[in-house]
């Protein structure tokens, strides 16, 4: 009997992953990830997400009902380096980043998946909706779930073919009301719990005020400027501006204005119309390959820049071995240095890395 361990995050997602598997015949142990930095964050977490003491209080019930043994593994060292430091420091440097990619390959694969091992389990599992497959080409890559409203293959784009040779995810061929129709069906009380919306270590989503206060950082003012250099007015510091924002700037010109840039080198933010948030042409690095090893000169794909966008039809260039050039088709509204870039061939993740 294959051995594997489901990341439970007390959610309905993972709570019917760990329930599907024990069905189809694994051997299954339920793990809940302890990344809280302390307990008065933990226990503002109580809306769904995975870094509360509900999360545990939930996950350790389900698994009870479910008839599987559960544990609580501490990965608070690993989810501070990887995670939090990563994210805090990508602000300071005028960027926008992604912190549950980060989150899902160093902490829900890499650090779980090690630990998996050594008690030796087969495989991880995840309550992801996503589904991965081997190509014909040999090569392991993650496909669009079922459901487009849930898909979450972009925050997937960088597991390694190791990792997902080794990883299960039972859910990606359901939709959301189906996972909650069979939670209901067995009686788990997770059923109808609402899904987390914001990042789970800043449960009151302001980003700004959770660095200041995680790294003593303090706001240095700076001017707003135009696309052509003319000074606008001041910022109260880059932390606080993302790409595409348009309200919350704090500055009134009698007309629509979007931040166009951050640059934190001469700390300076950049404000343009509408028009000048698009753009047709992205540099990313720290590439991950997945449903191929390499990209052909001039190969078509559909480039996603960020988890809500829709995809669009872009054509690639190695600059050299990590770094790509990505030429859209048409241009794209905010694209924004932090964010991935994932590329599709239909339903498959072919690959992807971080803007620049």
């Amino acid at each position: 009997m294959k051995k594997v361990v489901v990341g439970m995050s007390g959610g309905v997602d993972s709570s019917v992953a760990a329930y599907l598997l024990k069905e189809q015949g694994y051997d299954v142990t339920g793990v809940t990830m302890q990344i809280w930095q302390s307990e008065e964050q933990a226990i503002l977490e109580d809306n769904g997400g995975c870094c509360g003491l509900s999360a545990v209080d939930d996950a350790r019930r389900v698994a009870g009902q479910i008839g599987i043994p559960y544990y609580v593994m501490n990965f608070r060292r690993e989810f501070k380096e990887k995670v939090i430091d990563y994210f805090t420091s990508e602000y300071q440097k005028g960027r926008t980043p992604n912190p549950c990619i980060a989150c899902n390959r160093y902490i829900k694969w890499e650090s779980l998946y090690e630990r998996a091992r050594a008690i030796g389990a087969d495989y991880i599992a995840t309550g992801h909706y996503a589904r991965i497959v081997q190509l014909e080409n040999g090569r392991f890559a993650i496909r669009n779930s079922v459901t487009a409203a849930k898909d979450q293959t972009y925050a997937l784009y960088n597991l390694t073919q190791d990792q997902l040779e080794h990883t299960l995810m039972p859910i990606g061929s359901y939709t959301k009301d189906e996972v909650r129709k069979i939670a209901n069906d067995i009686g788990l009380n997770v059923a109808y719990k609402k899904d987390s919306q914001e990042i789970c270590f800043i449960p009151d989503n302001d980003y700004a005020g959770y660095i200041k206060r995680e790294t003593g950082y303090i706001d240095v003012p700076g001017n707003f400027i135009d696309t052509a250099g003319n000074v606008l007015g001041r910022h109260q510091g880059i932390i606080h501006y993302t790409v595409g924002q348009r309200k919350g700037l704090g500055i009134a010109l009698g007309r629509p204005m979007f931040v166009v840039a951050v640059k934190p080198d001469t700390n300076e933010v950049v404000l343009g119309s509408n028009d000048e948030v698009f753009g047709r042409t992205l540099y990313a690095n720290h590439l991950n390959f997945m449903g191929e090893d390499h990209f052909e000169e001039g190969e078509v794909v559909t480039a996603k820049i960020r988890y809500s966008h829709g995809g669009a039809e872009a054509r690639l260039h190695m600059v050299d071995a990590d770094t790509i050039e990505v030429t859209f088709a048409e241009p794209v509204r905010a694209i924004t240095p932090g964010q991935a870039a994932v590329f599709y061939k239909g339903e498959v993740v072919v690959g992807g890395g971080i803007i620049i």
